[in-house]
């Protein structure tokens, strides 16, 4: 188990995939300003939109690079062959991609609750919120990363199948950022229920990839 997620995390670092997240993440949080103009009330009201829209769709990026490529170089059949179980794989997935994207993205907010000019107790209820509900973004990045591997324009599809899956988490984040103490717990049971059931989800897409 911390083979397979290590192996994963050294991978996604050579590989750029966590660098490229937190480089997409950035530039929308500075660009974002530029659309709205200097208003700083209005800034500190939406930022904390506006960084976990920023976190969901650099949470886009790796997807691609999740399952695909060990499925089509025999890795994961080699691990099956071990007696290795494929929810088990998955769940080493899922735990190595939320290593390797989430600390990088919650330092990252740091600087765009500076170009945001979000005050210390939005910043603070948005680094729980990302702590909380990143594990659910990494479970819907795994299972789609399971369900669209070798598929044609799998990058396209796999927009179409994240978004709608993640509007949840970006629904009851923002409602956290707002100051609502409802919106923590909907937030850790969403992404909870996410990360529980995300294993068994790609396990079976995998599955159906390999047959």
């Amino acid at each position: 188990m911390t083979a397979l997620i290590l192996r994963d995390i050294r991978r996604a670092w050579s590989s750029g995939g966590v660098l490229w997240p937190v480089a997409f993440f950035l530039l929308v949080a500075t660009l974002f300003p530029f659309a709205v103009g200097p208003d700083s009330s209005l800034l500190a009201r939406v930022g904390g939109g506006v960084v976990w829209t920023a976190a969901l769709l650099a949470a886009l990026l790796p997807v691609e690079r999740l399952v695909a490529p060990d499925l089509e170089a025999g890795v994961i059949d080699q691990l099956i062959v071990r007696d290795v179980p494929l929810p088990l794989i998955a769940f080493a997935k899922l735990v190595a991609h939320w290593l390797s994207f989430a600390p990088p993205l919650m330092l990252a907010s740091v600087i765009a609750a500076a170009l945001l000019g979000l005050p210390g107790e939005t910043l603070s209820r948005v680094e729980l919120g990302l702590l909380i509900g990143t594990p659910g973004l990494a479970a819907i990045g795994l299972a789609t990363g399971a369900l669209v591997a070798g598929l044609r324009g799998a990058g396209a599809v796999a927009g179409l199948v994240m978004l709608p899956l993640a509007v949840p988490l970006l629904i009851f984040g923002g409602g956290m950022v707002d100051g609502g103490a409802g919106a923590v717990k909907l937030l850790a049971a969403v992404s909870l229920l996410l990360t529980a059931g995300a294993p068994f989800v790609a396990a079976a897409a995998i599955r159906v990839g390999m047959d």
